[in-house]
């Protein structure tokens, strides 16, 4: 688990500029995909080429039915797919950061100068360096949602089309330097499609904690709009009003 420690604590950074729904989602990749890649899925994997079985001992033909069947690990394909699901979110930490840092110089300049002459105010961030996620930060918070769906998308897809959703025991394999058409047989298959199964789940559970959280943003960007909306007519009525009342009197 040592070599996730740099990107788990990167998706830590994100936790406190993200809703509630990304962060759900930011426990779901720790937790349920992480965590069980590096503490189960691993030890399951480790001897899917060694211990299988070919009915030939031609040198060379079980190295290329295993490659035939798996031109890449199931845990390369999960430890590429976390690793591009996270690199949206990342480049969000990215705009987070320099807003901040941005923010912070101004309020310093705003201290360091006569205030009247300011008119440009901090309107990401507070002085404890929390952000409001509204403005061009909504756009890339945005945009990183749509590209984590888009990616999330395409490695179920590129799983189906690789090896499918359930291990089969035997492999059917007729390449040279193979003498004939080979018969090969994987350890513990049965195990091996559970995880391939959980993961699959989990990058389900991922992509509906995204597509929910498009909708959440929408919805809470709507109603702060139809609030200023509310809020900017009401102002505009009572100068009218107060008028009136003052022509009648």
């Amino acid at each position: 688990m040592g070599e996730w420690g740099f990107l788990s604590s990167l998706l830590d950074k994100v936790q406190s500029h993200s809703t509630v729904i990304g962060k759900v989602w930011l426990s779901v990749l720790f937790i349920f995909r992480i965590m069980v890649i590096g503490a189960g899925a691993e030890k399951v994997w480790g001897d899917e080429q060694s211990n299988m079985i070919c009915n030939t001992k031609q040198p060379g033909c079980k190295n290329v039915c295993y490659d035939h069947a798996f031109p890449i690990s199931h845990i390369r394909f999960w430890v590429l797919q976390i690793i591009f699901v996270s690199t949206p979110t990342l480049v969000y930490l990215g705009h987070v950061l320099h807003v901040i840092h941005k923010e912070n110089k101004l309020r310093e300049y705003i201290e360091s100068h006569s205030t009247n002459q300011i008119t440009k105010q901090p309107k990401y961030s507070d002085e404890k360096g929390h952000v409001k996620i509204h403005g061009n930060l909504l756009g890339t918070y945005m945009t990183s949602i749509v590209f984590r769906i888009l990616l999330e998308l395409t490695f179920i897809v590129g799983q189906y089309y690789l090896y499918g959703f359930v291990m089969d025991p035997r492999i059917v394999c007729s390449r040279a330097p193979c003498p004939f058409t080979v018969e090969c047989y994987m350890s513990r298959p049965t195990e091996k499609t559970i995880f391939i199964i959980f993961m699959l789940v989990m990058s389900c559970v991922s992509l509906l904690f995204n597509v929910v959280e498009i909708f959440y943003l929408v919805c809470c960007n709507s109603r702060k709009r139809r609030a200023k909306t509310v809020q900017a007519a009401a102002i505009s009525i009572q100068p009218r009003l107060h008028s009136r009342g003052l022509s009648q009197s």
